[in-house]
């Protein structure tokens, strides 16, 4: 009874509703630590800017994983309509910072007609693409193995629609409108933020910021995905510095996972990514088998930019991880990723040990 409504209690002061909302109210969490073995090899010869090779000694550690916290639920306001909402944020158990980031916070309906969302959400891109995001380390899924992850991820001052579900097939849209701010210094290429997590500048746009579409089916073990991602800012020169503000990405992924075996592979094509100064290509194929509370992971990356300015090269990653699950919702891992390059990127040698537990 005493942690029934401690849980209470916490919800009702992150999420600050009235007492009639408490009953379909959950409080969440999810602690993932790990220590961090990195080591980088970067070739920084970049002509007139910079020049010369860092490669400095490898470091240790302890390193937040997306930790968080957070609150979700709804409430029935009766003819098949309900309000549901939920209030996510990040918890840093390595550092301080807590009840930040940009993690998701919303409110919203949901009915026949399928779902209305507005605040900070998960983009249909990575519900595409994320589909390979299995990987325990943030390391894993990140700026050298997802194209999408300055603006694929999650986007604050949003609206997104879903469909009902039709048989295995849904649709997701999302428009950005991030209002605006001072800048004129910065007029031409946009750096202004109305807040520190932003994900795009306050001015790069009169109206809206960013839209993107997604489009899924999932019957069984299979999954198929496409999506399409639009910045609406002004064009500048793409080699000032990625991303150009004016851009577009697309991507597809297949997924199939049954019994022991699951495979995703996804590709992603456009210039809105930090990665590279221009159109790029990404390929991403992972693979896992699980045999008992045992998981064995492995998985392929190959970054390909269209051109060499500011002397970025392709870039391949190759990541292998080994998770325990004591149960449902305890674990422990160890994983590698790796990453190559001839380019300014270099070569780079992560390994984490970790674990972590859900409530």
């Amino acid at each position: 009874m005493k942690k029934s409504a401690l849980a209470l209690a916490v919800a009702a002061g992150l999420v600050g509703f009235g007492s009639a909302a408490y009953a379909d109210t959950t409080l969440y969490g999810s602690a993932r630590v790990s220590v961090d073995y990195v080591d980088e090899s970067i070739d920084r010869d970049l002509g007139d800017f910079v020049s010369g090779i860092f490669d400095g000694d490898g470091i240790l550690d302890v390193t937040n994983n997306a930790s968080r916290l957070g609150v979700r639920g709804e409430e029935d306001l009766g003819g098949g309509l309900s309000a549901v909402y939920q209030y996510e944020f990040g918890v840093d158990v390595t550092e301080g910072g807590n009840l930040n980031s940009n993690r998701p916070k919303w409110v919203g309906l949901k009915g026949g007609f399928g779902s209305l969302t507005l605040g900070t959400q998960w983009t249909p891109y990575y519900n595409v693409i994320g589909i390979g995001d299995t990987f325990n380390s943030t390391r894993a899924f990140g700026q050298y193995t997802f194209l999408g992850n300055a603006f694929g991820l999650r986007q604050d001052n949003s609206v997104v629609y879903r469909t009902p579900n039709f048989s295995g097939f849904s649709l997701e849209a999302m428009l950005v409108m991030n209002g605006a701010c001072n800048d004129a210094a910065n007029a031409v290429v946009p750096t202004c933020k109305t807040d520190a997590s932003n994900k795009l500048p306050g001015n790069l746009s009169d109206d809206i910021d960013m839209w993107n579409i997604g489009a899924s089916y999932k019957n069984g073990p299979f999954f198929v995905g496409a999506t399409y991602l639009s910045l609406e800012g002004p064009m500048v020169n793409p080699a000032t510095r990625p991303p150009t503000w004016d851009s577009e990405q697309w991507g597809v992924a297949l997924g199939y996972n049954a019994g022991p075996f699951a495979v995703t592979l996804a590709y992603e094509d456009g210039d809105v990514n930090t990665v590279y100064p221009d159109d790029s290509k990404n390929l991403y194929l992972t693979g896992q088998y699980t045999f008992g509370p045992n998981i064995i992971r492995a998985a392929y990356g190959h970054l390909d930019p269209d051109s060499n300015e500011l002397g970025v090269d392709k870039i391949d990653n190759f990541l292998v991880g080994y998770q325990y699950n004591f149960s449902k919702r305890t674990r422990v891992w160890v994983e590698y990723i790796g990453r190559t390059s001839d380019g300014a990127y270099g070569d780079g040698n992560a390994v984490s040990i970790g674990t972590r537990h859900d409530f």
